[in-house]
């Protein structure tokens, strides 16, 4: 079988399908790029808020489309979208020959042999590692996925369940595998990482496993994604900072700065505590990037909570900052919630928070001119190398612009000789990382 792979949304479902297209190779299917050449084409579906959702649905019926020039191509959605929309994704898009919800990569590639192309049950997360593709140079691997938190505006819990771990044996066997296929940065990923390990019996939790993984043969980075600001402590502060193989960088959505905000989304800590928390971080590692995500627009939203959460990111003065408005979500405690302010005004505090960010981003990124950092190499031109370095994770930060290298897949010292918002240039220096 030729088939086709679009995976949309979150690095989690990037990781979900990584495995499933190589669990497909395993079994003798080729993967395809051309629609017009394949028999199958899978979209991985998102449905956490409207636009994904949109986006989701767009692509779902671009690749209906490719029928009128590919007559015996089938098209299958699988994933969130499905998971939460299953029976009325049937009844609405009768073009569609399959819909399969949140499954496990193992489980989708049998139900695709058996043609079994309309599977919904409860969502299947998690999965041991039995096969999975490489991209270049930086993997995403999945270690958990679900949540057992309650926030007003999330969906998530109501079609991926409770938060659920993966054995750490099998993380530990794909991330051998994916070191000995050359990435060099390996990306853990879950809905709430800090949740890891709580659910199992194998008395290891987050701290364990880096640990356990750090300790594994090879030169590669280990970078965490996803961690609840509620449940970062400093027990797992010191472990991510002392662990060589872990870079230093925080990936924490705190989604507001304001009391009322947090208290009406569900959050556990106060801006008071959570600003405590972020400047230990500061104080233990003044080098350790902090990264965030802030919603606006929430129900309850006003200017003076808007105000509260830009002098608070001022206070904070993250390194990376991610924004979104507020949608609404049926299913959510926030769901019959009035909102207070609207769509268009909404926007436009998006677009003063993330020029607010720019100027702070480019203030902090302009300390690392003049030093000499690691560099992993992972793009190379004719004149040029783009690479990343501890600073920034890959799709959702910036780059470092070598000129003049050519080389991709190691790790190279440079001296960083300019500095923007999110980018920076460099030269790359004599020595190997």
């Amino acid at each position: 079988m030729k088939f086709g792979v679009l995976s949309l949304g979150c690095s989690k479902n990037m990781a979900d399908m990584d495995n499933f297209m190589g669990i497909m190779i395993g079994r003798g299917h080729e993967i395809v790029k051309d629609a017009l050449i394949a028999d199958l084409l899978v979209i991985d579906t998102c449905g956490f808020i409207d636009d994904a959702k949109r986006e989701s649905l767009e692509e779902i019926f671009k690749s209906i489309s490719f029928k009128a020039r590919n007559p015996g191509l089938k098209v299958l959605a699988v994933g969130c979208l499905v998971q939460r929309y299953f029976e009325e994704l049937k009844s609405e898009i009768i073009e569609i020959d399959g819909l399969i919800g949140v499954t496990s990569p193992m489980t989708l590639a049998d139900l695709i042999e058996k043609e079994e192309f309309f599977y919904h049950r409860e969502p299947e997360v998690v999965y041991d590692y039995s096969n999975r593709v490489a991209g270049k140079y930086s993997a995403y691997v999945k270690i958990g996925d679900g949540c057992n938190r309650d926030c007003a505006f999330c969906s998530i819990p109501s079609f991926k369940g409770r938060s659920v771990s993966r054995a750490s044996e099998s993380v530990v066997k794909e991330t051998l595998s994916l070191v000995k296929k050359g990435v060099k940065e390996v990306v853990l990923v879950s809905q709430d990482s800090t949740q890891y390990g709580r659910d199992l019996n194998e008395g290891l939790d987050l701290k364990g496993l880096l640990r356990k993984l750090n300790d594994l043969e090879g030169d590669f980075w280990i970078r965490l994604l996803y961690l609840h600001p509620d449940h970062v402590d400093d027990a797992l502060v010191d472990t991510i900072i002392s662990l060589p193989k872990v870079v230093d960088y925080f990936d924490m959505p705190v989604q507001s700065g304001s009391d009322k905000i947090l208290k009406r989304m569900g959050r556990s800590r106060n801006s008071a505590e959570l600003l405590e928390m972020l400047l230990c971080i500061r104080q233990k590692a003044p080098h350790a990037i902090l990264r965030t995500t802030v919603m606006v627009g929430f129900p309850g939203e006003s200017e003076v909570t808007f105000n509260e959460t830009l002098d608070f990111v001022r206070t904070v003065e993250f390194d990376r900052l991610g924004g979104f408005v507020y949608s609404r979500e049926e299913g959510t405690k926030a769901f019959g919630q009035r909102a207070t302010v609207g769509k268009e005004h909404a926007t436009q505090m998006l677009e003063t928070l993330m020029e607010e960010q720019d100027t702070i981003s480019a203030e902090r990124l302009s300390h690392f001119k003049g030093k000499v950092l690691t560099v992993l190499l992972e793009e190379s031109g004719a004149s040029y190398t783009l690479g990343r370095a501890y600073n920034s994770a890959p799709e959702v930060d910036g780059v470092v612009v070598l000129k003049g290298h050519n080389e991709e897949g190691v790790f190279l010292k440079a001296r960083i000789t300019e500095t923007y918002e999110h980018d920076m240039e460099g030269v790359v220096l004599d020595e190997l990382a």
